[in-house]
């Protein structure tokens, strides 16, 4: 990594409460554990001075220190719950990690559950974000599927649009899709701050954000039974591409003593 260049740490947020689909982030994808895809591109980029994950459970922590990331601690079941905040824990691993004498200019977020994600989005994220002056962070975005100059609050037998603006005469959600402004909505692939944000503003985007574009799966994100069946289909037919491996598969390799630990 170029010494001129900000240090960045990955952070692979990993937890074990997943409700809608049970150890998503360690249920097998192409042959490997979810979370191991991350861990692979985080590591190929060459960005990072460390990869780290983040999780409340020895059986993932050793899952991830299978595929070569950093599990220095666990995370506190406090910081682990379906509403924890992402600054909880962010905040608790850099103070951690800085406890033992590593200290970062920036941290990037990258969530098991966006398999697609490769190290060359990674690069191209990182490169963007260090030639930008003035912003506190880099946040991931695509084109939204859906506009919300279309989308309604339903009040009983009433309802109001969720957006009440007009386009010239027409309110948006009388207007054609073409004449509405472009929308972006986020996605879970990828984000880079500095870490002044989150001892300063106690938050992990700050108030200046950039967008940085996702291009084909790059921002797929696996969230229901769905999803899950349409990340194992694009893997199949080849319409999508994970990063490579080079190991045995965890959860094959410990198959014989892995016992009652061994998750499917």
């Amino acid at each position: 990594m170029n010494a001129q260049l900000p240090t960045v740490v990955a952070l692979i947020p990993a937890r074990a409460g997943s409700k809608r689909v049970p150890d998503k982030n360690i249920r097998r994808l192409g042959g490997h554990p979810l979370l191991a895809y991350s861990i692979a591109a985080a590591r190929a980029s060459g960005v990072f001075s460390d990869v780290i994950v983040s999780t409340d459970s020895p059986h993932y922590a050793a899952i991830a220190r299978h595929y070569e990331a950093e599990v220095p601690f666990l995370r506190p079941p406090e910081l682990a719950g379906d509403l924890s905040p992402d600054i909880e824990w962010v905040r608790y691993s850099l103070d951690q990690l800085r406890k033992t004498g590593r200290d970062y200019d920036c941290f990037s977020i990258l969530r098991p559950t966006s398999p697609f994600r490769l190290a060359a989005t990674i690069q191209r994220a990182w490169r963007q974000f260090v030639a930008e002056a003035g912003v506190d962070s880099l946040r991931a975005v695509e084109k939204c599927s859906q506009h919300p100059g279309k989308m309604w609050v339903l009040q009983g037998r009433r309802m109001t649009p969720l957006l009440p603006l007009r386009n010239g005469d027409q309110p948006w959600h009388s207007s054609q899709y073409q004449a509405l402004p472009e929308v972006w909505v986020q996605n879970a692939s990828l984000e880079i701050a500095w870490t002044r944000v989150v001892r300063d503003q106690g938050t992990i985007a700050g108030g200046v954000l950039m967008p940085f574009v996702t291009e084909g799966h790059e921002g797929f994100d696996v969230n229901s039974e769905y999803d899950w069946k349409l990340a194992e289909h694009l893997v199949e037919t080849g319409q999508a591409t994970l990063p490579a491996i080079d190991r045995f598969p965890y959860l094959l390799e410990r198959h014989a003593d892995a016992g009652n630990q061994n998750h499917p």
